[in-house]
């Protein structure tokens, strides 16, 4: 399987008011292949007036475009969704090419995006607002939910397809206006996706890409017509967008860094436990917010889990992701397996038992790439930088605990919880553990408890910035503000005039 000729001709520029845009930016940032370690493409970084001439074209296209029925507004993106499931194998190239993700993953990433698509096409059942007849004497009473205006995304390189789509199908459905910025490590995915909803009807400036990097980012926050900015990466940055935003009066949903933990209890089944840690840990090189990243071995599991998590980890399949049978690929640029290589030192400079070494890893066919190996630690401890930090690579601590209660602990101890997973043939400790555990997303003989599109994805404590976890009903709810109408007829209005607080008569 090749790589589409999308991901290695020209620059890639902005998608603005339904046409490609040169950049007025001088500046751009080199695309790479992770697998080849070769440059493919080069980015446009949008200046200000690039981003305000986004914000321009969808503020231009914002109220045609909220006054249209949600009906005709879910058959375009019934239309979109139609696209979408004709072109999934080459939108998960495209992440391949550029992210480095084996191609399987990526088509599952795809699949998850559309799922978001779906539930959006269910706009007007969503919109639905509450009637009260007679709330008082002659009074009725009810509430609608309106777009905000024009509203932005600004999403990561582990999930181009994925994340952007965790925001803007609702977004656009409520009929709102959005601009993307998707990360300049792998932006292609995003001018793809504009073709297919300029393809599908969508008005021109509805959806537009701006590419770039902080200065974007920036000049989205201080814009005064963005009214709601959506945000998936790492916590100090999610932090900052929320605070700036906040400070401008915007809306916001920021959803940082993670440090997931599986806790294995001695009665879990030990085989399937291990099958799930070693994807988890490693699947697309450990560059997922829902990747775990710490595996809880309590009492006797220890000793059953690590003879099999150590062969697993040393015989993984890590290849150019595009051949299928790969079980890993490269990591994604050069400093960020720079950066993980230094927290796998760090580790073994503070104690940790390193038991397999990822940076021993080569690929002689592609040696220019950027690749490393599953590295696997044992006999962690809580102070040790390994576990404290989200490492965002294929690195997994291990550490272990004597009983359930000890597991618990340590996990709602955590700065992050994002997500969780506990392995066990005990209903009462799953239960106890679904109840008890300090983290926004729970999986029980689960190892990655991403949410469906109808239930929202989001973590608690310094994992999320904000009131409101992606898509679902929260996506509805964040991306539309609610309005409340009371009515009287002047036949039913007594004369006189009225200066106390209205009651029910």
């Amino acid at each position: 399987m090749s790589t589409p000729a999308f991901t290695a001709s020209d620059d890639i520029v902005h998608f603005i008011a339904g046409q490609t845009t040169p950049a007025k930016s001088t500046r751009f940032s080199d695309v790479f292949n992770p697998a080849t370690g070769r440059k493919s493409r080069r980015v446009a970084l949008a200046s200000a007036a690039d981003v305000a001439t986004a914000v321009t074209a969808a503020q231009k296209a914002f109220g045609q475009w909220a006054d249209t029925p949600p009906l005709k507004r879910a058959r375009i993106m019934f239309k979109f969704l139609e696209l979408l499931n004709l072109h999934q194998n080459e939108l998960a190239a495209i992440i391949t090419a550029e992210h480095g993700k084996v191609f399987t993953d990526a088509q599952g990433e795809v699949v998850r995006g559309i799922e978001i698509v779906e539930f959006a096409c269910g706009i007007p059942e969503l919109l639905k607002g509450e009637y009260t007849d007679q709330v008082s004497t002659n009074i009725d009473n009810w509430t609608m939910r309106q777009p905000l205006g024009v509203v932005a995304g600004i999403t990561p390189f582990n999930f181009p397809v994925m994340v952007p789509m965790w925001m803007f199908p609702m977004a656009i459905a409520a009929g709102n206006t959005f601009i993307l910025k998707p990360s300049p490590t792998d932006p292609s995915a995003a001018l793809f996706i504009a073709r297919l909803f300029q393809e599908a009807g969508l008005p021109d400036g509805v959806f537009n890409v701006v590419q770039g990097d902080k200065e974007a980012v920036d000049a989205l926050i201080e814009h005064p017509d963005v009214k709601a900015l959506s945000f998936v990466g790492s916590t100090p940055i999610a932090n900052y967008i929320y605070e700036r935003s906040a400070h401008f009066g915007k809306r916001v949903q920021a959803l940082g860094g993670a440090k997931n933990h599986m806790v294995i209890m001695p009665d879990a089944d030990i085989d399937k436990a291990v099958d799930a840690l070693v994807g988890a840990a490693y699947g697309s090189a450990g560059e997922r917010c829902m990747a775990i990243s710490v595996a809880v071995l309590v009492g006797s599991a220890a000793d059953k889990v690590m003879p099999a998590l150590i062969e697993r980890t040393k015989t993984l399949k890590i290849k150019n992701g595009m051949e299928l049978d790969a079980e890993m690929g490269p990591i994604v640029t050069a400093a960020a397996k720079t950066r993980i290589s230094a927290y796998i030192q760090d580790g073994i400079n503070e104690g940790a038992a390193i038991l397999v070494d990822g940076r021993n890893f080569q690929l002689p066919e592609f040696a220019a790439g950027f690749w490393l190996g599953g590295t696997l630690f044992d006999h962690v401890k809580p102070h040790m930088k390994i576990y404290q930090e989200e490492i965002f690579g294929p690195v997994l601590s291990c550490v272990r605990l004597e009983t359930f209660s000890d597991a618990v602990e340590l996990i709602n101890a955590h700065e992050f919880g994002n997500g969780v997973s506990c392995f066990t043939s005990d209903g009462n400790i799953a239960r106890e553990f679904a109840r008890r555990i300090q983290v926004g997303m729970v999986g029980i003989n689960v190892p990655i408890p991403v949410p469906m599109a109808w239930h929202g994805f989001g973590g608690w404590k310094k994992s999320l910035f904000g009131d409101m976890h992606a898509y679902g009903r929260e996506g509805v709810r964040f991306y539309t503000k609610q309005k409340s109408i009371m009515q009287r007829w002047p036949e039913s209005i007594s004369k006189g005039n009225e200066f106390v607080m209205p009651t029910i008569k």
